[in-house]
C-alpha cells in the first residue's frame, strides 16, 4: 500500500479551495460536479493504495527481480510527479472539464493495458500512461470543486470530498488485497475501470463546460527537463551494470537539472517559481516533506513484501494491516489541525517526525515469525500518530509561508515533492536492499552448509529478494534451509531499511527545528483536515 501517494497529498484540500475564478454552475448540477470530483480522485487513491499489495504477485508471475518490479510503482510516480504542475495549467488553458475527461480516459486506458500486460516492459509502459493520465486528472478533479462552488458552499463540498477520500483510502487496500487473492493482480487494475467510466459519463452529462484561457503560457520545456532529470537520476540509482554508464546517467541528469533551473529563472510563467524558496519556512517545509515522504514511501513499499513473502500473509490480510494507520490518520487529522492554532508549528513539526521515526524503528523488531499484534501493529500505530501530527501543520506552514496569490503553485510544489520523494526512496532503498540482502544471504547459506554450486546459483538471483526459491528439484531439507536463509536475510535487510527510514524522518524533524524558528501558531487554512 503506497500510503504516501495512494491517499491525499499535503495541500490537497487547499488545491480544491484555491481557485478564485468562479464558473457558473446551476444548483441542480453541483451535486453531480462533486460526484465527478470524488470519482476522479477515488480512482487515483484506490489504484495508489492497492498496487503495492499486488507487487509480490506481479514479481512471482513475471519471475522478475526487485529492481524490475520497483518500476511498476516508479514509472507511475515519476510521470505523476513530473507533470502534475503542468497538468494543472492545462486545465486553465483548455478548460477543466476537457482536461478532466482526457486525464480520466487516459488513466482508464492505462489501467486496462496494465491488466492485460503480457510482460514487465508492457506493464511499465502502461503505468507510464496511467501516470500521465493522473497528472491531468488529479489537479482537474480538485479544481472542479473550487471552480463550481462559491465561498459559502465550498467548505461543505470539500468536507464531503475529504470524507469520501478517507473512505476509499480505508477500504481500498482490503478490497485490493481480496481481489489479488481471488483473481490475481490484473483484477486490481480492472477494478477502477467502472469508476472511470461512470466519472466520464457524469462529466459529459452534467458538468458545465469550463472556459478556456488560451493566453495561459505552458512550460513544456520545463516539464521535459524535470522529467528527464528525475528519470535519469532514478535510472542511475537502479542500474546495476557498468559504472561508467551509471556515471553517465548521473551527469546527464545533473545537466538536465541545471537546464530546468535556468529555464525556470528565465520563463515568464514558470511551473516552479524559484523565488518561493527565498522563504526559509517554505524551503524548510518542502525539505521536510521530501525526507518524511521518502521515509514513509520507502518503508511502506517494502512492508508488504515482508508480510506476504516472509510472514505468510494473504494479500487481503496485508491490506488490512494498514487499516490502523489509515484510521488514525483519518480521525486524527482534525485534532492535529486544531493543534496548529494553539501551539508553535516548530514544536509540532519536530515532535511529529520524531514519533514517526520511533515507529519505523519499532518495525525493525519483528523477526521471521512475528505475530501482527505484538510485532507489526505497534510500529504501524506509532507511525500513524506521528504522521497525523505532521501532515496538517506541514500543509499550514507551506501555505502560510507564501503570498496568497501563490498558494496554488505552492501546494503544487509540495504535492510534487511528496510524490517525487517516493520515487527516490524506492529506487535508493532497493539498491541498498539488494546489496545488503546478497551479503547477508551468502553468509547464511554458507552456515547452512549447502552445496557450493547451489549457493552460487542462489546468489546470482539474489536481486529477487524474498521471492528467491530453491530449485524445483531440490530435496525437502534443502528447500527448507533455503527458505529459512532467504526469510532471515530479508528480515535483516528490512530492518536496515526501516532504520534508514527512521533516520530520514528524524532528519525532517531537525529541519523543522532549525528552519521554522520564527514561526508562530497559525490558523489552519481552509479549516479542514488534510492527509497525505
Amino acid at each position: 500500500m503506497t500510503i504516501a501517494y495512494g491517499t491525499r497529498q499535503p495541500c490537497d484540500d487547499l488545491r480544491a479551495a484555491e481557485r478564485e475564478r468562479q464558473i457558473p454552475c446551476p444548483q441542480r448540477d453541483k451535486p453531480w460536479v462533486l460526484a465527478t470530483a470524488i470519482l476522479g480522485s477515488s480512482v487515483v487513491f484506490i489504484e495508489g493504495s492497492v498496487v503495492n499489495l499486488a507487487l509480490p504477485a506481479i514479481q512471482s508471475d513475471f519471475a522478475i527481480t526487485s529492481t524490475g518490479v520497483q518500476w511498476v510503482v516508479n514509472a507511475y510516480l515519476l510521470m505523476l510527479g513530473s507533470f502534475m504542475l503542468i497538468g494543472g495549467s492545462l486545465g486553465d488553458r483548455y478548460g477543466l472539464r476537457r482536461i478532466f475527461m482526457l486525464g480520466t480516459g487516459v488513466f482508464g486506458i492505462g489501467a486496462l493495458a496494465c491488466a492485460f500486460a503480457p510482460s514487465l516492459p508492457v506493464l511499465i509502459a502502461a503505468r507510464v500512461l496511467q501516470g500521465l493520465g493522473g497528472a491531468l486528472l488529479v489537479p482537474a478533479s480538485l479544481a472542479l470543486i473550487g471552480s463550481h462552488f462559491d465561498d459559502e458552499e465550498r467548505g461543505r463540498a470539500i468536507g464531503t470530498w475529504a470524507g469520501a477520500s478517507a473512505l476509499t483510502t480505508a477500504i481500498g487496500p482490503v478490497l485490493g488485497g481480496w481481489l489479488v487473492d481471488q483473481w490475481s493482480w490484473p483484477a486490481v487494475f480492472l477494478s477502477v475501470l467502472p469508476l472511470t467510466a461512470i466519472a466520464l459519463v457524469i462529466a459529459a452529462w452534467r458538468v458545465p463546460v469550463s472556459p478556456a484561457s488560451m493566453e495561459e503560457r505552458l512550460d513544456y520545456p520545463g516539464a521535459f527537463f524535470l522529467a528527464g532529470s528525475l528519470g535519469l537520476l532514478i535510472g542511475a540509482l537502479v542500474y546495476a551494470g557498468s559504472m561508467h554508464l551509471r556515471a553517465l546517467f548521473f551527469m546527464v541528469a545533473l545537466v538536465m537539472g541545471v537546464a530546468f533551473i535556468r529555464r525556470e529563472r528565465k520563463f515568464a510563467s514558470p511551473m516552479l517559481p524559484l523565488e518561493l524558496f527565498r522563504s526559509h519556512a517554505f524551503s524548510g517545509a518542502n525539505a521536510m516533506t521530501l525526507l518524511l515522504y521518502c521515509a514513509l514511501g520507502g518503508a511502506l513499499y517494502f512492508l508488504p513484501f515482508n508480510l506476504i513473502q516472509v510472514q505468510g500473509y494473504s494479500a487481503m490480510q496485508a491490506g488490512a494491516a494498514f487499516l490502523p494507520f489509515t484510521l488514525i490518520l483519518g480521525f486524527g487529522s482534525t485534532f492535529a489541525g486544531d493543534m496548529i492554532r494553539r501551539f508553535n508549528p516548530r514544536i509540532i513539526l519536530t515532535v511529529g517526525p520524531a514519533i514517526t521515526a520511533i515507529g519505523f524503528a519499532a518495525l525493525a523488531i519483528p523477526g521471521t515469525d512475528a505475530a501482527f499484534v505484538t510485532g507489526f501493529l505497534p510500529g504501524i500505530v506509532i507511525i500513524g500518530v506521528g504522521m497525523t501530527l505532521s501532515v496538517a501543520p506541514l500543509t499550514t506552514v507551506v501555505m502560510s509561508s507564501v503570498n496568497s496569490r501563490k498558494t496554488g503553485v505552492a501546494s503544487g510544489v509540495n504535492n510534487t515533492a511528496a510524490r517525487i520523494a517516493g520515487v527516490i526512496a524506492i529506487a535508493a532503498l532497493t539498491a541498498v536492499a539488494v546489496a545488503w540482502f546478497a551479503n547477508d544471504l551468502e553468509s547464511r547459506l554458507q552456515q547452512a552448509d549447502l552445496p557450493l554450486p547451489l549457493v552460487e546459483q542462489l546468489l546470482r538471483n539474489a536481486t529477487r529478494l524474498a521471492e528467491l526459491k530453491a530449485p524445483a528439484d531440490a530435496s525437502e531439507s534443502i528447500v527448507k534451509a533455503v527458505d529459512n536463509a532467504v526469510a532471515s536475510a530479508y528480515v535483516g535487510t528490512f530492518r536496515v531499511l526501516v532504520v534508514i527510514c527512521g533516520l530520514l524522518a528524524a532528519m525532517s524533524g531537525l529541519i523543522a527545528w532549525f528552519s521554522l524558528h520564527g514561526a508562530q501558531s497559525l490558523p489552519v487554512a481552509g479549516g479542514k483536515r488534510r492527509s497525505p
